[in-house]
């Protein structure tokens, strides 16, 4: 199963994520097979970048969002509308 997860990067109290699509079994540190955004959490959610048309379609092929992913693109879209 597909996920779209938060992979951590960055320094030590310095966060960075990536959001990957990956393979559910394997840690999020493992080879992604997409790269879909970032999002710096000392920024705030509103500095997320994130590719919502490569989103949409990972998951129309049944890629599933972690909690937090999908907290983000809900933010992303109340915020564009």
């Amino acid at each position: 199963m597909l996920k779209i997860r938060l992979r951590r990067m960055g320094n030590r109290n310095r966060p960075f994520f990536r959001i990957v699509v990956s393979d559910s079994r394997k840690t999020p540190t493992n080879r992604a097979i997409d790269e879909v955004g970032h999002y710096d959490p000392t920024k705030g959610a509103e500095a997320a970048i994130l590719e919502i048309d490569k989103i949409e379609q990972w998951v129309g092929k049944g890629a599933q969002m972690s909690p937090t992913v999908a907290k983000l693109v809900r933010h992303r879209k109340k915020s564009a509308a």
